[in-house]
């Protein structure tokens, strides 16, 4: 797919050769996961003198924990388990970690059940009331406790007036097992990342009733992560690393014809294992979701958009602490701004992105409206998460200081 230019090379050999050449590269099996494999297998990695050694993850608790062991150099990576490690709220020890590049905005769903449906809970008025009217509580499933999945469905129940962790019960499922807990009855519904929900809709199992673009508009989504230390011991590498993925990146885009392929590549059983059939409409934005409705989807999944995807904001980051204060995670402020800081590994992006020549604009921070009409700037964030109506803030421990 990618003819290598002699231009690269000058990074091979000089003073700017990558200290580490091998690279274990987790990914989970999902259709965001493209521009990591893209990279690894066509050719976008050897010009920088790098193996990219792809490594499926079955979970994003096995990710996590194999990223923060080393055993895995770096990964295709949920945006909010990257802060809740770094935080000390994910489920290890607190590590310093790191975000190198936005890898994806856009195209995660919100799917009911086929049970739901013949109820005719089939809009969000109609799951309000029947939340609100049912004795018996639905389970809702998400893919990783402080996840982008978890975050975009209690985001979107709230905004329709169902508390997520009190009118619901929430469960976490590995992206690949959720079309099986559907079928077997043992969740109502659940938000992830596609190839899973278009899948079940195939199936017929039920129905996208949201995406999650609707409820922002190119939202950051997936990144790549990993540690601290990796990018402080291994800095050529790392900026490599950034260089060889923009590069998948922008080449995905670049037509129509080159998303298809890379939707058969991520079909074979070692990537998705999925049908290319249920990967490719949703992939090229041909959304239908069940219900006999279907549209051309205006903000689906985009990995580069001359690499407004990629640069990794700090209002993004931030964004998802505001979430953490908001549902309980965090019990305290943290100092957003620096903390954000830390993890968002600006320097190293805008010198890989300068090098392919991709532009990376000089503001750090974006503005976004959500579905509930609120602003995003980053601007107030310890206010912004305290403007919610249906919230879980815990203010029984003193607010961290604010340097």
């Amino acid at each position: 797919m990618n003819e290598l230019s002699p231009g690269p090379l000058a990074w091979v050999n000089g003073s700017d050769a990558p200290e580490k050449t091998a690279i274990n590269l987790g990914f989970m099996a999902l259709s965001d996961c493209a521009s990591v494999v893209v990279a690894a297998t066509q050719g976008f990695a050897q010009p920088y003198g790098l193996t990219l050694n792809l490594k499926r993850q079955a979970s994003w608790a096995n990710l996590r924990d194999n990223l923060v062991s080393g055993e895995l150099d770096a990964a295709h990576s949920l945006y909010g388990l990257i802060y809740a490690v770094h935080l000390g709220i994910g489920g290890v020890a607190a590590t310093d970690m790191a975000v190198l590049m936005g890898l994806n905005q856009n195209g995660q769903s919100l799917n009911l059940s086929h049970g739901l449906q013949t109820l005719g809970v089939t809009s969000p008025e109609a799951l309000d009331r029947h939340v609100h009217q049912s004795r018996a509580k639905l389970t809702f499933a998400q893919t990783f406790p402080t996840g982008t999945h978890a975050m975009w469905l209690y985001y979107w129940l709230a905004s329709q007036g169902i508390h997520p962790l009190q009118d619901v019960d929430s469960v976490v499922v590995p992206p690949p097992q959720m079309v099986a807990h559907l079928q077997a009855g043992r969740i109502d519904g659940f938000c992830v990342g596609e190839p899973w929900a278009a899948s079940a809709v195939q199936q017929d199992l039920g129905f996208t009733l949201a995406t999650s673009q609707t409820i922002w508009p190119d939202h950051p989504e997936k990144v790549l992560g990993c540690t601290r230390e990796f990018v402080e011991q291994y800095p050529n590498t790392a900026r490599a690393l950034v260089m060889a993925i923009l590069e998948a990146s922008r080449f995905i885009e670049e037509s129509a014809e080159n998303r298809r392929s890379t939707a058969q590549l991520l079909s074979a059983a070692e990537y998705l294992d999925a049908p290319a059939a249920c990967i490719e409409p949703r992939f090229l934005g041909d959304y239908a979701d069940g219900l006999g409705n279907r549209w051309q989807d205006p903000h689906a999944l985009r990995f580069h958009a001359q690499g407004e995807v990629n640069l990794p904001y700090l209002s993004d980051g931030m964004w998802f602490m505001t979430q953490f204060r908001r549902w309980g995670l965090l019990r305290e402020d943290p100092d957003y701004l620096a903390v954000a800081r830390q993890v968002q590994q600006l320097d190293v992006y805008r010198a890989a992105a300068s090098a392919v020549g991709v532009t990376a604009g000089s503001t750090d921070m974006r503005s976004s409206q959500l579905l509930d009409g609120k602003i995003w700037d980053g601007s107030d964030p310890a206010g912004y998460a305290r403007s919610f109506r249906l919230h879980a803030l815990s203010d029984d421990a003193p607010l961290l200081a604010r340097r």
